[in-house]
């Protein structure tokens, strides 16, 4: 069975965007549910989300382990699983890992882009690493099938996450940086780490990751994934779109500012357009997928390997964990 899998999305959740999912043929997505709340807002959001499940009961499921995908397909809806892309809904208590696995979180970054209490964000001018309370906290994300994300840290912490985590790590949105040299792409070393630990890349769709930003040509992406899988394997790569839809630009401020600074942070953009960039044309949401697919067949991936990055692999990755460790 072969299936299609998105690493990572941030839509104006809705009937809408539910549908577009199944016009695109996807059996399962990562969806942020979290960005700097504190543990009893994001419980506030797990609720919202239970009544678009309840809602939506005949196009998406709640996702926790591969076996949900499985039905998903079966049954022609959407997984969801749901992550964090900042470990804020754990304040500063190491209890609330666990707590917040049972609740159905899959994944959890350990920064967005600035210092948290376990370890440096990409935008940091010095990176101090895997802190104190980062390593006690990975070692209990091991445990319980929490899976660590890397997407938004600096290198130096990355690579420690690597080399401290007994489970294996994952950047669920990004490029390389060689391809593109944005702040939150990651170096050949990075993505080697990420393969050694028996990881997984997203490749991201989001302008700002992309070399030419919104005039990427699909031929490009997709060559640059084709030189990822040389470096990597093609067996940890994936997609990770960071797909955006249909927010509105005031969702960009509480993304990069939260309640941390009273400043406008542009983050990646210019200063002029704090907002959403205008999504590649070949690009603009869930029921585009097939374009990727397209692609990757034009560049020559044989059947297996293109099945690999729209979701198996994925798919794999799930399969092994998120479920607690032996």
């Amino acid at each position: 069975m072969n299936f299609r899998i998105d690493g990572l999305q941030y839509a104006n959740w809705g009937e809408k965007i539910f549908r577009e999912m199944r016009a695109g043929g996807m059996d399962a997505v990562h969806v942020t549910i979290a960005y700097h709340e504190n543990f009893r807002e994001t419980v506030a959001n797990i609720e919202a989300w239970n009544l678009l499940f309840e809602k939506h009961s005949n196009l998406i499921i709640h996702g926790k382990t591969a076996a949900d995908v499985d039905l998903a397909k079966q049954t022609n809806r959407t997984t969801i699983f749901f992550g964090f892309q900042n470990p804020s809904p754990i304040e500063d208590d190491i209890g609330l890992v666990e707590i917040v696995h049972t609740l159905g979180a899959r994944f959890m970054q350990l920064t967005y882009n600035n210092q948290s209490l376990l370890a440096t964000g990409c935008y940091e001018a010095e990176d101090a690493g895997i802190t104190r309370m980062g390593r006690e906290v990975i070692r209990e994300m091991n445990r319980v099938g929490l899976v660590v994300d890397m997407s938004h840290s600096a290198e130096r912490s990355t690579l420690e996450a690597a080399e401290i985590s007994e489970r294996p790590i994952v950047v669920t949105h990004a490029n390389p940086y060689s391809w593109h040299p944005a702040l939150r792409n990651k170096s050949d070393a990075v993505l080697r780490a990420l393969a050694e630990s028996g990881g997984m890349l997203g490749f991201s769709m989001y302008p700002h990751h992309l070399a030419g930003s919104t005039d990427c040509s699909l031929e490009s992406f997709c060559e640059m994934i084709a030189r990822t899988a040389d470096l990597m394997g093609v067996d940890h790569i994936g997609l990770g779109s960071d797909l955006c839809q249909d927010q509105p630009d005031s969702v960009v401020e509480w993304m990069r500012v939260g309640r941390w600074t009273k400043q406008i942070d542009y983050g990646e953009g210019s200063a002029s357009a704090p907002g959403f960039p205008d999504m590649p044309e070949w690009f603009g949401g869930n029921a585009d997928f097939p374009n990727i697919e397209a692609g990757l067949r034009q560049i020559g991936f044989d059947e297996t390997d293109v099945n690999k990055v729209m979701g198996n692999n994925w798919y794999r990755f799930f399969e092994e964990n998120f479920k607690p460790s032996k």
